[in-house]
């Protein structure tokens, strides 16, 4: 890479929050940011790496007011053409349902580079707190992570439900808590087993972080009798999930 990062963007992959889950090279380019434009899911201490730097909040959470898309593409094009460097602080892998791909347009179309950091997705830290594989020979050999809400806010159109449907696959389920009721009514009417393992991992790689062992239908239940949790929060289900 150029030795100078003016006008330069690194879309940097915060994990699931924890500062020792960072890569090295993530760690680099928060210290040496002028910038730092991050997500809701990765402020806190890891913001502290970034030293001196200008802080911005364009976090994204559901039902509470957020950036709009098209701000957070301006403001990176706007930074990096003052000649910054900047950061782009995504939560969990930049590349899982993070929007990446529209920023990277944004970049592409003012002419400014641009470099992908990857980091440890919120779904295997969870996986590594809970003490559980996503794989196993014979039942469990294929891992899909699917989105749980699509821009409306509902249950995303056009669903694959033969493979999410499938008991002997792992499923990970991102923004899922608000529809996984209706999600899970479907999933059993399509040939899932209810009492399929089901885990709901809560807040993981922060303080106060929880996991909620049940099943299909229970955490259905649960779901919709108590509604969501607040905090951020991934659903697996599969053999494994248990």
């Amino acid at each position: 890479m150029n030795d100078t990062l003016a006008g330069f963007v690194s879309f940097v992959s915060s994990g699931p929050g924890d500062p020792e889950l960072l890569t090295m090279r993530a760690v680099d380019r928060l210290r040496g940011a002028e910038v730092v434009l991050y997500d809701a899911l990765a402020a806190g201490p890891i913001l502290d790496l970034a030293g001196s730097a200008e802080l911005v909040s364009v976090g994204k959470r559901a039902g509470r007011p957020s950036a709009k898309q098209e701000s957070v593409n301006a403001l990176l094009v706007e930074h990096a053409q003052a000649g910054r460097r900047v950061v782009r602080l995504k939560s969990g892998d930049a590349g899982i349902f993070g929007r990446l791909e529209e920023e990277i347009a944004a970049l592409q179309a003012a002419g400014i580079g641009f470099e992908i950091v990857p980091g440890v997705p919120s779904a295997l830290a969870a996986a590594a707190v809970a003490g559980i594989p996503l794989t196993r020979r014979l039942t469990a050999r294929r891992l899909q992570f699917v989105t749980g809400a699509d821009v409306t806010g509902g249950v995303p159109q056009g669903l694959n439900w033969a493979a999410i449907a499938d008991p002997q696959a792992t499923t990970v389920v991102f923004m899922g808590q608000r529809n996984f009721p209706d999600l899970a009514r479907e999933l059993i009417a399509r040939g899932l087993p209810a009492d399929t393992p089901a885990l709901l991992a809560e807040a993981v790689g922060h303080p106060g972080q929880k996991l909620l062992r049940s099943t299909v239908a229970g955490l259905a239940r649960l779901l919709e009798t108590e509604g969501p949790s607040p905090h951020p929060a991934l659903i697996f289900y599969g053999p494994l999930a248990e």
